[in-house]
Formats: structure tokens, sequence, C-alpha cells
């Protein structure tokens, strides 16, 4: 069974003065690019079957304008975390989810991805590595098990902006 990995960086965010960074809301583009992140996503890809999400307002809140209703695991260890803390939550996933949706934040998303990625020359790789802004999206399959999702595993097949 392939496995399909979305890494996906929420959206554009609000600055309140005096608002924790944890708890920053999206600002009104953020919201807009979440639901076409969603819309591209219901289009695109495979259905999502379980999501991990950062527990911070701004992920929180891009999960639900992405209007995906998957099972979802709010995960504090991803705000802040690092490409081997996240690899480590991937690997947990329970095999019989076949499409895994990671919302988080940078520089975690996009460094995730590109640990993974075993075609780092490729042109998705090549546009992601240029920039990876907000609400962006990296799609990675997996021809093993989640356990085995070790970096330079997975073959990166697209990169999406919504805008």
């Amino acid at each position: 069974m392939v496995r399909t990995l979305i890494l996906m960086r929420h959206g554009k965010s609000g600055y309140p003065e005096g608002v924790p960074d944890h708890d920053r809301p999206l600002a009104p583009r953020g919201r807009r690019e979440a639901a076409l992140a969603g819309d591209w996503l219901r289009a695109t890809q495979p259905p999502i079957e379980a999501v991990l999400c950062s527990s911070s307002t701004r992920t929180r809140e891009t999960l639900a304008a992405t209007g995906i209703t998957a099972p979802v695991s709010y995960e504090k260890s991803i705000y802040e975390a690092s490409p081997h803390t996240l690899i480590e939550l991937i690997q947990l996933t329970d095999d019989s989810i076949a499409t895994l949706l990671l919302i988080g934040h940078s520089p975690g998303m996009p460094w995730t991805a590109w640990e993974l990625a075993a075609n780092r020359t490729s042109g998705p790789a090549e546009e992601m590595s240029s920039k990876f802004p907000t609400s962006a999206l990296a799609v990675l399959e997996f021809d093993r098990p989640w356990a085995d999702a070790d970096p330079g595993t997975g073959e990166l097949v697209r990169f999406h902006v919504p805008r």
C-alpha cells in the first residue's frame, strides 16, 4: 500500500497585541488560503484518513478552514518541533491509515519534507526549497509502513501553494 503524507504549514496568522505566539489567530488571508488548500486537497489527493495538528490556535483554525473532517489528534509537540520529532510522530501512525495530514509550523514543515524526500533534485523539491509560505502543502509518498518512514525514504510528488 502506498502511504501519502501531506505536510501543511498553517495559514497566514495575525499579530494581535499582547497575544502570545502559541495563541495567535489566523488573519483573514490565512482563512481564505487555508480554505483554498482544503479545496485543492479534496480535488487532487486521496481522502485524508487522519490528521496530526499542532495545538496552536493558528493551526487549529487552519484545519477548520480546510473543511477536512478526518479524525484529528492535536499535538503540543508539533509546535516548534524539529524534523526528528515530527518524523517520530509520523512513524507512530497506525498502518491502516493510507493518507495522513500533518499541520504545523515553519521551519518544521519544510525541514521535515526535505529530510523525508529522496528526490531532492526534482521539480517539486526545487520549488519547495525556494520558499515554503503559509498554507503551502508538500505531498510525499512512501512505499513502506509508517514506522519505516525514515529520512530519504519518501518521494516528494507535489508542492502546492494555494493562492
